[in-house]
């Protein structure tokens, strides 16, 4: 038996070339299948063109260029009932423990035995905390679904990467009053190239109020502070939408056993031929290999990690 810990894109590609292979297999995710795609902005639409972002052979027909959030998470359902993928959803996987063909993976619903582990688990799993009084209020949102219930009210938008970006102008044209702090000097040099002028020129024109080199020091109920290059400042605040980005469950991994390599982005160690961890019998998918470089890895260049994986379990 193999425990896949993950139903994303790259944990179903995975589930698929074990079964091509005869292996008997479980996927296991905390929430809903391809959870972090459902936690998209409910409009969005992919940079990848749909044939890159395929699984299994399974032709993804898109009626656009790019996909959308929606159409991938039909075509991803789809690939799992064609294929009849045994994934259990909102079940969170606590503890992984044993190695060398004698895994124990412990969750909040059951125990399962497994001669292999593999974790696809992503990086959508916990965003980048700023660790400010406040921010647990339940005004703060740390995933952005659309702009529609911050209308009218007074927006506070965390970050300057193409999240953020993507976030401020969306808001404010939903009519929403909205504020930028960014802790650089500028909006990041990698924001679509197509978008930049569009959120430079709201912030000239005063449309959209915008604070660099600055940070939050507390979040109030009607209230946020911010700490600037001339001292401290009160604005007032609706809704805090912190795009300050995610990371991968660093816990589970450490917990199951695996090594970093001694960099900031705090890489997991693995094999690259086999996407075996240090740990034998324990293997890496995804993007949680990137560890905090989340943009190394995307379901397009890392949904070949299924067909490495088995083979080598296989072998």
């Amino acid at each position: 038996m193999v425990i896949i810990i993950g139903a994303g894109p790259v944990g179903l590609a995975c589930g698929i070339a074990l079964k091509k292979r005869n292996i008997a297999f479980k996927i296991i995710d905390k929430g809903c299948l391809t959870n972090s795609i459902y936690h998209y902005p409910v409009n969005m639409t992919f940079f990848s063109t749909s044939d890159r972002l395929e699984i299994g052979d399974i032709p993804f027909i898109s009626h656009n260029v790019k996909p959308t959030r929606r159409e991938a998470l039909e075509y991803y359902r789809r690939v799992t009932e064609h294929f009849d993928l045994p994934v259990n959803l909102y079940e969170k996987v606590s503890s992984i423990s044993g190695d060398r063909g004698n895994f124990t993976v412990t969750t909040d619903k059951a125990t399962y035995k497994a001669e292999k582990v593999i974790i696809a688990s992503g990086f959508y799993s916990d965003p980048h905390r700023m660790d400010v009084p406040g921010e647990d209020l339940p005004k703060v949102k740390h995933y952005y679904d659309e702009p529609h219930p911050y209308a009218f009210q007074h927006v506070l938008v965390i970050g300057a990467g193409n999240s953020g970006v993507d976030v401020a102008l969306e808001t404010y044209r939903a009519g929403s009053k909205v504020t930028m702090v960014v802790r650089g000097s500028e909006i990041k040099k990698t924001v679509k190239y197509w978008v930049r002028p569009d959120i430079e020129n709201r912030i000239k024109n005063d449309e959209i109020k915008a604070y660099f080199n600055t940070s939050v020091v507390r979040i109030n109920e009607k209230t946020v502070t911010l700490r600037t290059p001339e001292g401290e400042k009160v604005i007032d605040n609706d809704f805090v939408l912190a795009m300050t980005g995610y990371e991968p469950d660093f816990s589970l991994l450490e917990d199951a056993g695996v090594k970093f390599h001694d960099d900031e982005a705090r890489t997991p160690i693995y094999n690259e031929h086999t996407m075996e961890s240090n740990k034998e019998g324990l293997y890496l998918a995804g993007v949680v290999c990137g560890g905090l470089n989340t943009s190394k890895w995307f379901i397009e260049n890392s949904r070949y990690h299924g067909e490495v994986i088995a083979q080598h379990i296989a072998s």
